[in-house]
């Protein structure tokens, strides 16, 4: 028995990077796994036979988060394919960084859209099942960027201050309903877009990091397995930094 046994989760944006990492993480502690993916069609290919080689009942949908009604209907397509819906990973995020003085109108909507809209469009979208059954576990996937904010990232790290901000607030509308909502903020992790740093400038920023060293997916994907499931039944509304002692 894993510790997820008996759960199904659905994960926004799970074809590559950390979201790899959750729904093989979330397979592999018994869960069965929904995901979405939208461009890496393959990869969601790949990763549902994957899943389902585990063991777990595991279905990729190819949907974008960031439209409310492909919310809806993704959400309608869980319940009638898993029969219920026990944990929500919102992990779908975009970056498209650049001084605030030349950063365009584009470039801000649509990571708001992505990243800020999207956690509000499946969260909505899942309160009515999650109600039904009175209960459930909400993880929103944030960043220590929405924290101590960062420069030439004004459009990303508004964006994940506003999860923060609506993952306290859902957690105190909701909890009367026996339904958590956390978020998890991840440091420099070692992922697609982080290998293609110079080593110079990733040496720099791991000395900056008490554990001198960058954490992998897995460790975001492990607090994920925590915040899912029943070990973290009376933690709601909180922020959990997985970042080496980074941001303190």
């Amino acid at each position: 028995m894993g510790l997820l046994s008996g759960k199904t989760a659905l994960i926004t944006g799970a074809s590559k990077g950390i979201g790899t990492s959750i729904a093989m993480r979330y397979a592999q502690e018994g869960a069965n796994v929904a995901f979405t993916y939208l461009s890496s069609v393959e990869k969601g290919l790949t990763l549902e036979k994957e899943l389902q080689a585990l063991g777990i009942k595991a279905k990729g949908y190819r949907s974008d988060a960031s439209k409310y009604t492909e919310a809806e209907e993704l959400i309608t397509a869980v319940m009638a394919d898993f029969g219920q819906l026990d944990i929500v990973v919102n992990n779908a995020g975009i970056t498209k960084d650049g001084l605030l003085m030349r950063m365009s109108e584009e470039q801000w909507d649509s990571v708001m859209e992505v990243n800020l809209k999207s956690v509000f469009n499946i969260t909505k979208a899942a309160l009515k099942p999650m109600m039904k059954a009175k209960s459930g576990s909400i993880i929103n996937m944030t960043s220590v960027v929405g924290i101590s904010g960062n420069a030439g990232q004004t459009n990303y790290a508004a964006s994940k201050a506003g999860i923060i901000g609506f993952t306290k607030s859902v957690a105190q509308e909701l909890g009367s309903r026996n339904i958590r909502c956390n978020a998890v903020a991840p440091g420099f992790i070692e992922t697609e877009m982080t290998a293609v740093l110079d080593p110079k400038v990733k040496a720099e920023w791991e000395k900056d990091i008490p554990l001198k060293r960058a954490g992998k997916s897995e460790d975001v994907a492990n607090a994920c397995i925590f915040l899912g499931s029943d070990l973290s039944t009376y933690i709601s509304g909180q922020v959990l930094q997985v970042d080496g002692g980074m941001l303190t």
